[in-house]
């Protein structure tokens, strides 16, 4: 059985002059529109494609691949609005997605906005729908993370302890304040890891990796930077935490405690205008410590 609003694998059954049909299980045949026929396909072969209604209600089948699959979370868009009905959405096909008033809440949405939005399909039109009421649609699933597994990040608000996070476009998640210095806002997503799932299902989250593999893999990074750009670069810790996260790709604490391990090791120097390389063949830099 295909299932509307996700990935499916369907056998080509018969030709059209608009494509080819696949077997849709109870929905009958589905068509794969030619311009999404490659010259490799022929009766028999099983195809990967995405299910979705096209503007007359039709399900008709896609090699492109959205942005979300139905119960998942995403943030997209808004292309255009119908003053009836509600936003249309950018999600990665030719066809938008629907985001109805009824959904929307006490939100209000202009062209050019950006939505965080649950995609799924409505029990009783059988459409694939978007919608901000984003807490009936987060998994009660108890998620099998190991501790620091990297996972993707979205920002959807914040709360008196954290940042509320989606995690893996599925998963209700916190970022502590404590985990970061970043300034962050609804819609911005990176790559995060799991510091502890909890028997309800929360998940507490940290901005980077934990324990001695970060300080290691920062301090490389750091080296890196230095030597890329001749021996010194003018940030140090008293540098913004957006230039460094910006620059280096990781938090200011992050930023700092590599920074304690290099000078630690004699491998830089600290200075008012940045941080310089220590030449280790140079005598003079068994002083620098």
């Amino acid at each position: 059985m295909a299932n509307i609003g996700k990935f499916n694998t369907l056998r080509i059954v018969e030709p059209s002059d608009h494509g080819l049909y696949l077997d849709g299980g109870e929905h009958d045949t589905i068509l794969l529109p030619t311009r999404y026929v490659t010259p490799d396909m022929k009766i028999g072969d099983e195809v990967k494609v995405f299910i979705y209604n096209d503007s007359e209600d039709r399900l008709v089948a896609t090699t492109e691949t959205p942005l979300a699959q139905a119960g998942e979370f995403a943030y997209l868009e808004v292309i255009s609005v119908n003053e009836r009905v509600g936003a249309f959405l950018d999600w990665g096909l030719s066809k938008d997605l629907f985001l109805p008033f009824r959904e929307q809440g006490d939100l209000y949405f202009s062209v050019g906005d950006g939505a965080i939005v649950a995609v799924y399909v409505d029990e009783y039109t059988n459409r694939i729908v978007a919608s901000t009421r984003l807490h009936r649609h987060l998994s009660s699933t108890k998620p099998d993370y190991e501790p620091n597994a990297p996972v993707h990040v979205l920002i959807y608000g914040d709360s008196p302890l954290g940042f509320k996070a989606i995690i893996d476009k599925k998963h209700r998640g916190l970022l502590y304040y404590a985990e970061t210095s970043d300034k962050l806002e609804p819609g911005d997503q990176f790559t995060g890891y799991i510091k502890k799932v909890h028997a309800n299902g929360n998940i507490d989250l940290r901005r980077d990796p934990a324990g001695r593999q970060r300080a290691e893999t920062f301090s490389e990074v750091i080296m890196e930077k230095l030597v890329g750009a001749g021996g010194s670069v003018p940030f140090n810790d008293k540098s913004s935490p957006e230039s460094i996260r910006e620059t280096f790709d990781m938090s200011k604490k992050a930023f700092k405690q590599a920074l304690a391990k290099l000078y630690k090791n004699r491998q830089i120097l600290i200075t008012e205008g940045g941080i310089e390389a220590v030449d280790s063949s140079d005598p003079a830099s068994d002083k620098s410590a």
